[in-house]
């Protein structure tokens, strides 16, 4: 399948080609039997003479090519309705009658605050002269009203209210908030994209609309990506400022599959400059060698690097409640543990090139030995709580009597 894409430098258009890319070259082979063989990438320093050629030969074509944000009103009009002809006009000189998407926006409804929205007026314009187009030809036209949209690589302090925060936050700027209360409906750049795909292999979701809302019906005029997330501007600011205090406080808030917070924390760092992608752990040194807290979590406990010098012994405690797994990932070692009250020892001996997780059992005092004379041994800590200096749970006791 050859594929047409208009607008191919802009947000939506990059993120979809990329994935066509990944899809024409086997690496996302999850989208089942879409088939792509060459993606026609237009934009608005191509030529004539490239839109033609495109025209001529594309097997579907995604629209996405529009105006934003023009010097002045009339300009919508043009970039918009008028493209739009040249684009049909020149499927039509090839009697290419290949299904075409076009990109539209929930202000074509011009319901509510879109009533008088010159932006609205010519994506409602392109949309009629999509569907006009359909039935004086025969090819399949989906025509998508897109909600506001957010994800990596949308260009902030544009049109979009998520990419502006996630950027400003992310870089130390000012950012403005009218009105906490305000909820936006926000679609995801990848839910998105996997719905571009979806409507190649025949497969997209149709809907009618009341007012702005979107109602999915198998019958509907219009098309929609079927998952979309509304969500007040106070709460993304807030979510943003966890983020953002991560490498300080080690937290990872809560991203559920499927989240909006998952799908605003990737992009909220797709924005973070160089010299916040590293950061620096605190490291608790002494002679023994070091321990480390790499993440937390309010919910699943803390995650931590203890590096032990050759033939130093650590631990020598035991918990009440507080569980851990000790996962050696170099270097050889003995993890004894001995039940409290009781004489018998189990042993366990691990190695990085054999690597298990070995659980450190509640009311077992239990320690970690290495037993090399010249390399480190290195093991990752998972504990069931985070650490909690008030409360620590932790009470010395040797394993071997």
């Amino acid at each position: 399948m050859k594929i047409l894409v208009t607008g191919a430098k802009g947000f939506v258009g990059r993120n979809l080609c990329e994935q066509l890319k990944n899809i024409r070259d086997g690496k996302a082979r999850f989208y089942g039997d879409v088939v792509v063989d060459e993606i026609f990438e237009y934009d608005i320093d191509s030529s004539a003479e490239e839109l033609d050629d495109y025209c001529r030969h594309a097997d579907f074509v995604f629209n996405l090519a529009g105006v934003n944000r023009p010097q002045n009103a009339t300009e919508f009009m043009e970039g918009n309705f008028g493209f739009a002809s040249t684009l049909l006009d020149t499927l039509k000189k090839y009697d290419n009658r290949c299904p075409v998407m076009l990109s539209s926006s929930i202000q074509a409804t011009l319901q509510g605050r879109f009533g008088e929205s010159e932006y609205g007026k010519s994506k409602k314009a392109g949309e009629e002269l999509f569907f006009d187009y359909g039935k004086a030809t025969g090819a399949k036209v989906l025509v998508y009203r897109f909600p506001n949209l957010f994800g990596k690589w949308c260009r902030p302090n544009y049109n979009s209210a998520v990419a502006t925060f996630c950027n400003n936050i992310a870089n130390d700027l000012p950012i403005q908030v009218n009105d906490r209360s305000t909820e936006l409906e926000l679609l995801y750049i990848d839910d998105l994209v996997d719905e571009m795909v979806a409507a190649l292999q025949g497969r997209e979701y149709h809907c009618e609309f009341d007012g702005v809302a979107t109602v999915l019906t198998e019958s509907g005029r219009y098309c929609a990506a079927p998952t979309t997330h509304h969500v007040t501007l106070g709460e993304i600011v807030d979510l943003l400022e966890v983020f953002r205090c991560q490498p300080q406080s080690l937290v990872v808030p809560e991203i559920p599959a499927g989240s909006f917070a998952k799908k605003l924390y990737s992009t909220y760092l797709s924005y973070l400059p160089k010299e916040k992608v590293a950061f620096p752990l605190k490291m608790n040194i002494d002679e023994r060698g070091s321990f480390t807290e790499l993440v937390k979590s309010d919910k699943v406990g803390q995650v931590s690097i203890n590096i032990s010098k050759p033939g130093i012994t650590k631990g020598e405690h035991w918990h009440n409640t507080k569980w851990e797994f000790f996962m050696v990932v170099a270097g050889h070692g003995l993890i004894q543990q001995r039940r409290v009250g009781s004489d018998e020892v189990l042993n366990f001996e691990v190695s990085g090139e054999r690597i298990e997780a070995v659980h450190m059992l509640p009311g077992y005092t239990h320690n970690i030995i290495n037993l090399s004379d010249t390399d480190d041994l290195v093991t990752v800590m998972w504990c069931n709580e985070c650490f909690d200096p008030a409360h620590p749970d932790t009470y010395f006791e040797k394993v071997v009597k």
